[in-house]
């Protein structure tokens, strides 16, 4: 386990997990940025598929898993500069970003402030913008974490998750896993959503259009917190960002169509690294 320092000094957990000596020779790292709430540990099944060939960089957010808790508020250009501080204290220059949720929001913002340190660009069941209905989502749900704790937090959460045959099918073990899938103490979280709620919902989707690094955006058909609606709106204002839909999935596709989300995106990393993305194909 190491540790990143960012600029006010937060304290940065992160894991460096290196690609097999033969396959991953020459290959750019990969970097995974969780979301809101999450820690880590969420990336298990990602870590496992592309770490043979692409040194792996998993880090907590500020607010979540290891990493330290300061007090609020943050702020989503603040954390975008945290995942700078991971990939310096790695050594890493260049890497293939990957977000997730919240993750995709910073991930953006990292591509437009620094996009020297964007080789490519995964956003992943995320927005550009705060639809009036996820700002009182998510303000109930920080103050259900607040009021009532985390676990109570996680409950009400899941349905927002997972699509409904998984959570029909596996109801009970979901309801256990999910105070485990949202690795943050109640004011971490509560500081994160104050972080993506202040969001300038009109300054962010107007910069994506200089972002230059190829860009895949991933969703979930089955997404109902991050809609289909809001990858396309990302997918047309990225120049030549390619939109890959997966059916049956919701948010947490990750996890739950792991595997159909690892050849996605394994797919698109490895035509970033051969030069054929469809950007250049447009091009």
């Amino acid at each position: 386990m190491a540790a990143a320092r960012a600029a006010d000094g937060t304290r940065l957990s992160y894991e460096s997990i290196p690609a097999l000596p033969l396959v991953g020779r020459g290959r750019t790292p990969v970097v995974l940025v969780q979301g809101l709430g999450a820690d880590r540990t969420g990336w298990m099944m990602q870590r496992l598929a592309f770490s043979p060939r692409h040194r792996t960089i998993l880090f907590d957010n500020r607010g979540a898993g290891s990493s330290d808790k300061p007090g609020g508020p943050y702020s989503l250009l603040d954390m975008a500069d945290d995942v700078v501080a991971v990939m310096d204290d790695a050594g890493v220059r260049s890497a293939h970003i990957v977000g997730a949720s919240m993750g995709g929001a910073i991930a953006q913002i990292l591509a437009v402030q620094h996009p020297e340190r964007v080789a490519s660009l995964t956003l992943a069941c995320t927005a550009c913008r705060n639809h009036e209905w996820r700002r009182e989502l998510l303000l109930s749900w920080a103050d259900i974490a607040s009021t009532q704790g985390m676990r109570a937090l996680g409950q009400q959460a899941m349905r927002w998750m997972v699509g409904p045959r998984s959570l029909r099918r596996f109801a009970p073990a979901l309801g256990l896993m999910a105070p485990l899938l949202l690795g943050a103490p109640a004011h971490g979280f509560v500081s994160q959503v104050q972080a993506i709620l202040a969001l300038d919902d009109g300054d962010m989707p107007a910069q994506l259009a200089g972002i230059a690094a190829p860009t895949l955006v991933v969703v979930g058909n089955q997404d109902i917190l991050t809609p289909r609606g809001d990858s396309e709106e990302i997918a047309e204002r990225i120049p030549g960002a390619e939109l890959a839909v997966i059916a049956g999935a919701a948010h947490g596709l990750m996890v739950e169509h792991g595997s159909t989300f690892n050849r996605v995106v394994g797919d698109f990393v490895g035509r970033v690294e051969a030069g054929r993305t469809a950007a250049d194909v447009l091009r």
